[in-house]
């Protein structure tokens, strides 16, 4: 418990009297300092009780008594403490008055009490409270680490240390979804931190920050990163009323070097699962699901015994960073976690790719995920069963394919086969080719009578109907037939072959 103006005024060996500011003596004393000065508080930081027997005083005049009053409270001094029985037999009456304005404590020191004795009370006093705070802490540490080592570890210790902090603990994956939250009504409140958690990410562990808590709200929340390398590997979050003490302090650093420890262990897991995901997805890639399901074990539940389906991402600008596809997998990771689902997150390169069951909640977050950032684009194949994996890996590459083409986030094998072809001839390589077919026509046109261009186009538009084509451009049939040959003659290929009539009709359709 810090050390008060009335805890000193109760000293029964002080033997001092408040003879103002008696409403405030539960201000807190952080140090004791002497001075005879007028103005002192260029040599004070706040918090002390100022001793001095006004030798230098002018305590006769009023007006100079409220100044030096009012500099004293300016520089945060807690209280006074007028020693008489030196200087003067009583404390001045225009002293007591300036104080008693001000609400600034005035006390009384006699004649038989030397300062030091009120120096050495204030010193084993706070010497007391930082060894009580100390022990507290090492106490706290002790059951925190005790709670770590529970089957249920972290939410054990955020339990606990929610309990010795009389409030709320959280927290947070690297991504900065919340994973667990103590007591449970506190991780709706944690969850709305989501922006101060952005902020202390780009801060390089450790870092802290002290911001205001959710509206509606009277926490005082202090933010922790958590690990460490630069990048965090979690968050941790505690709110509560009152700003934290020294005791509570302590408690909070235990619990960031546990969780931090945690987090470490939990990521070399993690790195080996990664490999251990990679060897698996490999095989069942090369058409292998017994040997994959044989060399899972029990990890991935029944995973490889249901209907499966696989999203590929990759960033959208091949010139941008990995980072969102990174974020997407720490939030990937975290969204099976908090649903107790099983799947496989690989990376491979720039690439994400997700395997998980058909009906799994965590897919569809991943999906809505990937779906909500403009930085990527993914694709999602249609259900398959384990041996089917490598049909999966195919439809995922072409459905990203569409994505990239089309410039959307998110394409589902489904849709590929729903749309349409002209789309994905949105391409360079294929305007390219489209722009070196139709260049001879499009010259011959710009320097000859005939539109060979819109000719053709309305002869293919109407199959090849002579009759129909004619009507559309206006012309006779045998205008257009003309027109035929020479379209023929100028490009050296024969409009009988369906492929070139394909060739030239998506050639058409292609936008310059």
């Amino acid at each position: 418990m810090p050390l008060t103006l009335a805890s000193l005024a109760q000293h029964s060996a002080l033997k001092l009297t408040a003879l103002a500011g008696g409403d405030r003596l539960d201000a807190e004393v952080r140090w004791v300092h002497t001075s005879e000065l007028d103005d002192p508080g260029p040599y004070l930081e706040g918090g002390e009780l100022l001793l001095t027997t006004g030798l230098k005083l002018d305590v006769d005049d009023a007006a100079a008594m409220r100044a030096y009053v009012r500099r004293l409270a300016a520089a945060g001094v807690v209280g006074v403490g007028f020693g008489v029985g030196i200087g003067h037999d009583e404390v001045p009456s225009a002293l007591v008055t300036a104080a008693a304005q001000a609400r600034l404590p005035l006390l009384e020191v006699p004649r038989r009490t030397p300062f030091i004795a009120i120096s050495k009370a204030v010193s084993a006093a706070i010497a007391a409270d930082q060894y009580k705070a100390v022990t507290a802490g090492f106490e706290a540490q002790r059951d925190l680490t005790r709670a770590a080592l529970a089957p249920d570890g972290t939410a054990a210790l955020l339990s606990r240390l929610a309990a010795h902090l009389d409030g709320w603990a959280a927290l947070y994956d690297a991504s900065g979804a919340v994973l667990a939250a103590a007591p449970d009504w506190a991780g709706r409140r944690a969850a709305r931190l989501a922006g101060e958690i952005d902020r202390l990410r780009d801060t390089p562990a450790p870092a802290s920050s002290a911001v205001a808590g959710p509206a509606g709200t009277e926490d005082r929340v202090e933010l922790q990163s958590l690990g460490s390398g630069r990048r965090p590997r979690g968050f941790l979050a505690v709110g509560t009323e009152e700003r934290l003490d020294t005791s509570a302090r302590y408690v909070v650093h235990a619990a960031v070097a546990l969780l931090t420890l945690s987090l470490e262990q939990s990521r070399t897991l993690q790195d080996a699962q990664a490999r251990l995901a990679a060897a698996l997805l490999r095989m069942l890639l090369a058409g292998e699901p017994e040997h994959a399901r044989s060399v899972a074990g029990s990890l991935y539940g029944t995973l490889f015994d249901q209907s499966l389906r696989l999203l590929i991402a990759e960033p959208a600008d091949p010139q941008a960073g990995p980072e969102a596809v990174g974020v997407l997998a720490e939030r990937a990771e975290a969204a099976a976690y908090r649903a107790g689902e099983p799947m496989l997150t690989v990376r491979e390169g720039p690439r994400l790719i997700v395997l998980a069951a058909e009906d799994a909640g965590a897919l569809a977050t991943v999906a809505d995920l990937a779906e909500g950032a403009d930085a990527l684009a993914a694709g999602l194949s249609g259900p398959v069963h384990p041996a089917g994996v490598p049909e999966a890996h195919r439809q995922a590459e072409r459905a990203l394919a569409v994505a990239l083409r089309r410039g959307r986030n998110l394409v589902e094998h489904g849709e590929v086969g729903a749309g349409s072809v002209v789309p994905l001839l949105a391409d360079d390589a294929v305007r390219a080719f489209a722009e070196g077919l139709l260049r001879p026509l499009r010259e011959h046109d710009a320097t000859s009578r005939g539109d060979l261009v819109a000719s053709l186009a309305a002869w293919l538009a109407h199959h090849g109907q002579w009759d129909a084509a004619a009507a559309d451009l206006g012309v006779h049939r045998h205008t257009l037939r003309y027109r035929m040959r020479r379209v023929e003659e100028i490009l050296g290929r024969s409009l009988d072959d369906p492929d070139v009539r394909m060739e030239l009709w998506l050639a058409l359709k292609t936008k310059p």
